[in-house]
């Protein structure tokens, strides 16, 4: 379905007493789903990977997002870029897997060579046998294409359009409401880290995450210390929602040991934590002691990739405390895959409107609708 075809999105833009949320199509359909990915990925600040995916200078992982072969490296000096994972002589892919890049890199069809800043530095036979160099040939302009990027908290955010207002000025108010946190954070490692394959569209995942409403029925071990009611709502419209609990239970290991705390936090965040989706498509969470991210890479209209990564104030910790720990929050989102495959399943049915919002319960959710809404008929 074209763009100037798709269903107007009026009801969903609506109060939330009225609101219906996004049509079928935007779960089922690839072409209503293909025209939105302009306007609410490629158009916006999108998350793409961490940092901790290239952790050392020359570190390189290609990644395929919304059918784009990009490149994820970190360079000489430490910096992490990401390029069109392909060479500017005929579009051959330069990096099929992940790998660490110990001096340039090298095209494997014809050998061009890029330094890790994306420049072209050598040209083999360009000229001819032997001829390195061609007049027509300007090495200066023919680097690798560069996708803008921002990193923040570790998370890398691409704009493939190019044309996104800066990060900082999207994401001001975020930046400011977790202020506190900006200082260091260490991604546990191996052991924290983990991958969920899940038959869902990615946007389910999303709203989800946004609520606490499910608490009682889908997480029952979570809900007995940190009740429904002891969780407030995160509504910022067009720019992130969430929740937030007042009684976050530190983790304690069989020998006492505690995660130290993130320095000079206030009195808030001695029992607070909060876990908000930065619009579209990460979803963080904060707590005294631990932090984490989750980035949704959309596989197909019908299936989301969820990258979990855990974070900690120090870069040595207690080993058996951060498997613990991980293995908790493994335990919490597994619990919710049945909930967002059963809502894919939902989308099939045709006498679906998109649904209804408890105005008390569901504005987290809501906002993230209307946001999408809002981007679909602000690109036509």
């Amino acid at each position: 379905m074209p763009d100037d075809r798709m269903r107007p999105l009026a009801d969903v833009m609506a109060p939330i007493e009225r609101a219906h949320g996004l049509p079928n199509e935007h779960y089922t359909d690839p072409a209503t789903i293909a025209a939105e990915n302009k306007a609410v990925l490629e158009a916006t600040w999108a998350a793409l990977a961490v940092g901790a995916d290239v952790p050392e200078p020359g570190d390189a992982k290609p990644i395929e997002f919304l059918g784009q072969p990009l490149l994820l490296l970190r360079d000489d000096d430490g910096a992490v870029r990401v390029f069109f994972n392909i060479c500017r002589h005929r579009g051959m892919i330069l990096v099929s897997e992940p790998r660490k890049i110990e001096g340039a890199i090298r095209c494997p069809y014809h050998s061009w060579c890029y330094s890790k800043a994306g420049r072209l530095v050598a040209t083999p036979h360009v000229g001819g046998p032997g001829q390195n160099a061609h007049a027509g040939i300007d090495k200066a302009t023919l680097g690798l294409a560069e996708v803008r990027s921002h990193i923040w908290r570790d998370v890398v955010f691409i704009n493939l359009s190019g044309d996104a207002p800066a990060f900082e000025e999207v994401h001001a108010d975020l930046l400011q409401r977790w202020a506190e946190f900006e200082q260091p954070i260490y991604h546990g490692g191996a052991d924290s880290r983990f991958t969920l394959e899940v038959a869902t569209n990615w946007k389910l995942a999303v709203e989800n995450y946004c609520e606490s409403y499910h608490l009682p029925w889908v997480h029952p071990g979570l809900n007995s210390y940190s009740r429904l009611e002891d969780h407030y709502h995160i509504e910022e419209p067009g720019k992130f929602s969430g929740q937030g609990t007042y009684v976050y239970r530190q983790l304690k290991g069989d020998n006492g040991a505690m995660f130290p705390d993130f320095a000079g936090l206030s009195g808030h965040w001695d029992a607070g934590a909060e876990y908000i989706s930065v619009f579209p498509n990460v979803l963080m969470g904060v707590h005294r002691d631990h932090a984490f991210a989750i980035v949704l890479e959309p596989l197909a209209h019908n299936r989301t990739r969820e990258h979990i990564h855990l974070y900690y104030p120090v870069a040595e910790t207690d080993d058996a405390l951060r498997a613990a720990n991980t293995a908790q929050w493994k335990t919490v989102f597994e619990e919710d895959i049945f909930v967002v495959e059963g809502m894919q399943k939902g989308r099939s049915a045709q006498g679906f409107d998109g649904g209804r919002f408890s105005p008390a319960m569901d504005g987290p959710t809501h906002l993230f609708h209307a946001w999408v809404a809002e981007r679909i008929e602000a690109a036509r």
